[in-house]
């Protein structure tokens, strides 16, 4: 009774000192960021390209990791193509499997901070020669012995957190899977938006082109006629001609980028385009949301996930190092069995065939160089993370401000770039008069026209590039990963949150 009694005391004791065991991972302190406090201070209010007015100054305004993508996007084709993206890419879903497999894993790690108990059974039947007999030759010649119960196997108590820091690790790995995975989400909406921005823009070099070309043909017959009539000369027709052929050839050239563009949808969506998208809205300024907040660098920290994730992968790293420290300290395990022992199987479950079995084990290492060479290693991946984690919020910084230095400047240049494409398009007018009445050579007329084509091309590019830029700000702002700003909303319930900043 004595020794049931202390069996039904002490394990429970010892199970749970082993469950709440101590940890020899080091105190974390999240690293400094090594970025300044503030954006550029020329990028501070700037306005976009298309009328979009960011604050960098002030966190006083939604964060863009909560705007949702279906508020910042307004193209409702666009919308359909993310939506479809999202359900059926294949990076998309390697994503979602990755985080089922860290849960897995880490669920197979905290499985060992419990002891495994189960039940069974066993029988040995064995036949000995008169001369081993215990009894002596008159005793009988096959010994049989039953056996079962309820038994737990080789449990480790984890006095100096060894498990519980693998397991530490263990979760710790799985959340920085979640935020990849967040990550690719982000990083599919972009890609997506830009791949449709750039099948917009070849659609509208095609028209310019095609509108350039049967200008460049009306020319081109012009000059023929006059050619035919004696008053231009033969350079006036070949420098026709290189005007069409040059059109001619970026036609073509589009017409790759076009479908470059279509494949690399597809390849996004994946799956062919679908047939029944909706119209897509007139291609301009209107294409974006008209505000968006920035705030400040500080705020990366907590809202774009790949930052998150480093800092993740960063704490297993330092769990890590406890678990190695811990291989230092003696490695406790009990294995035990509580059940009935017999010799006959009939009377196995009879009272009085009570067994029990403790077998408590304990190792500690004298000399062994593989322990203090894993020490090493945990300390020294822990510093990689530490790298690593502070690149990753370079890195974003470089691109939010990379973002802010296009949204400071591109208006301006478009502004300039529609100025100059008015200009070009009356000193076209004048020279065409003026050749037309023999005034100037043909040659004046293919300046202008060489200076409005290109001036309608570095148009065209440069609004693509301003629609691909405030993307990326957005992405490199965390945003992309929520589907509506539902936050938003219920922080604006509550009165929490003052409204979006306003466009110019």
């Amino acid at each position: 009774m004595k020794a049931r009694t202390f069996r039904l005391t002490v394990l429970p004791v010892l199970v749970m000192a082993a469950l709440a065991g101590c940890s020899l991972a080091p105190k974390y302190e999240r690293p400094d960021a090594p970025i300044p406090v503030q954006y550029p201070e020329q990028f501070g209010q700037a306005k976009g390209a298309s009328g979009l007015k960011v604050n960098v100054s002030t966190a006083d305004t939604l964060a863009s990791a909560d705007l949702g993508w279906r508020e910042f996007f307004r193209d409702p084709r666009l919308l359909v193509l993310i939506d479809t993206a999202i359900k059926n890419n294949r990076d998309m879903r390697i994503a979602v499997q990755r985080v089922q497999e860290a849960r897995a894993l880490y669920g197979v790690q905290q499985s060992e901070r419990f002891p495994t108990i189960g039940a069974g059974a066993n029988a040995q039947i064995q036949r000995n020669p008169e001369s081993v007999r215990t009894g002596g030759p008159t005793a009988d010649s096959v010994s049989r012995y039953y056996q079962a119960g309820i038994g737990m196997t080789a449990f480790e108590l984890d006095f100096f957190g060894r498990v519980k820091n693998l397991t530490e690790a263990a979760y710790q790995q799985y959340l920085a899977t979640e935020q990849a995975q967040r990550t690719v989400h982000i990083n599919l909406v972009a890609q997506v938006a830009q791949a449709y921005f750039t099948l917009r823009t070849a659609e509208q070099q095609r028209v310019l082109m095609q509108q350039t070309l049967a200008s460049r043909e009306n020319a081109y017959s012009l000059v023929r006629t006059r050619l035919d009539a004696g008053v231009a000369g033969a350079l006036d027709l070949n420098q026709a001609q290189s005007q069409l052929d040059t059109v001619r050839a970026d036609l073509a050239g589009i017409e790759r980028v076009y479908a470059q563009a279509q494949n690399a949808l597809q390849l996004l969506l994946g799956q062919e385009l679908p047939a029944d998208l909706p119209e897509p809205a007139v291609f301009g300024r209107n294409q974006l949301l008209a505000a968006i907040p920035v705030g400040l660098p500080s705020d990366l920290l907590i809202r774009r996930p790949d930052i998150i994730g480093a800092e993740k992968t960063l704490l297993g790293a330092n769990a890590n190092i406890g678990a190695a420290r811990a291989a230092f300290f003696p490695n406790i395990s009990i294995t035990g069995l509580l059940g009935f022992a017999s010799s006959s199987l009939g009377g196995l479950f009879s009272s009085g065939n009570n067994f029990w079995s403790f077998s408590p084990q304990l190792t500690t290492p004298i000399f062994s160089g593989g322990i203090s060479g894993n020490l090493d290693l945990a300390k020294a991946r822990k510093n990689i993370a530490v790298a690593q984690y502070e690149k990753t919020i370079q890195t974003a910084f470089r691109e939010v401000a990379d973002a802010l230095a296009g949204e400071a400047t591109y208006s301006n240049q478009l502004d300039a770039l529609r100025s100059l494409e008015n200009s070009a398009s009356e000193t076209l007018k004048i020279a065409r008069m003026r050749y037309e009445n023999g005034i100037d050579s043909f040659l004046q007329v293919r300046s202008a026209e060489v200076d409005l084509y290109s001036a309608q091309r570095l148009f065209l590019q440069t609004g693509l590039e301003s629609l691909l830029n405030r993307v990326e700000l957005y992405k490199a702002l965390g945003g992309g990963w929520v589907e509506n700003s539902v936050a938003q909303a219920a922080v604006q319930d509550q009165g929490l949150a003052p409204a979006p900043v306003k466009a110019y």
